[in-house]
């Protein structure tokens, strides 16, 4: 893991719920290598791609994808070679799309946006090939909880994009007052037209971070 977020996080690595997790997930790559995902080498991608000391914005998702050749450790985001796009960040590009006028990508890696300061965190970092929530309930909620609480204890002004009740639950303690929570329904084609479409996060988020002096995100 990148170094910052070593050090923020250092003591969360001795705790019970962490040996008890490492020794899960090391037995799931030894066991199912080619079908547990993302790589070994990227589960903490989201953390590579955006050192504490960088972020600017959260955006929450629930678990890798489970397709193989999909999931490279950043929510929502996928590999450049993949195609079609997954249909929750096809949603996203149409709302960027509408809501400031970009066009979109021609693919769905989003590093574009971690480099920027956009953490793009999962509440579960691994998955089981096909099988979503699989590695659910196995200790990495309890991580990605010491993440948010890190980022809530010794950092302020930073948007927060929680699209769905999963990811609006993980951030309820989330300070308010010193930081931006914008809530909406998650993008999937299930839920993306109760309000999902038309709530320009987007603006939103770089208003915030130019009234607070930070330099807008290029979507």
């Amino acid at each position: 893991m990148e170094e910052s977020w070593t050090r923020q996080l250092r003591n969360e690595f001795p705790k019970p719920y962490f040996q008890t997790l490492l020794e899960f997930v090391k037995n799931e790559y030894a066991t199912n290598n080619k079908a547990i995902f993302p790589k070994e080498s990227e589960i903490f991608g989201a953390f590579d791609s955006c050192p504490f000391d960088k972020v600017k914005v959260v955006i929450l998702g629930q678990d890798p994808y489970p397709t193989k050749g999909h999931a490279h450790g950043l929510c929502f985001s996928v590999q450049p070679d993949v195609s079609p796009l997954p249909k929750s960040l096809n949603n996203i590009y149409k709302e960027i799309e509408s809501d400031i006028g970009r066009p979109f990508y021609e693919h769905g890696d989003l590093n574009r946006w971690a480099n920027q300061g956009v953490l793009l965190l999962n509440s579960v970092l691994t998955v089981r090939e096909g099988k979503a929530d699989s590695h659910k309930n196995k200790g990495w909620e309890l991580f990605t909880d010491a993440v948010i609480n890190q980022l809530n204890d010794h950092k302020s002004e930073i948007v927060y994009l929680l699209w769905g009740a999963k990811a609006m639950k993980k951030a309820e303690n989330v300070n308010r007052d010193k930081n931006l929570v914008l809530t909406a329904p998650h993008p999937s084609p299930l839920s993306s037209y109760r309000g999902f479409f038309g709530c320009k996060h987007f603006s939103k988020t770089n208003d915030y971070l130019i009234n607070h002096d930070k330099k807008v995100i290029k979507w």
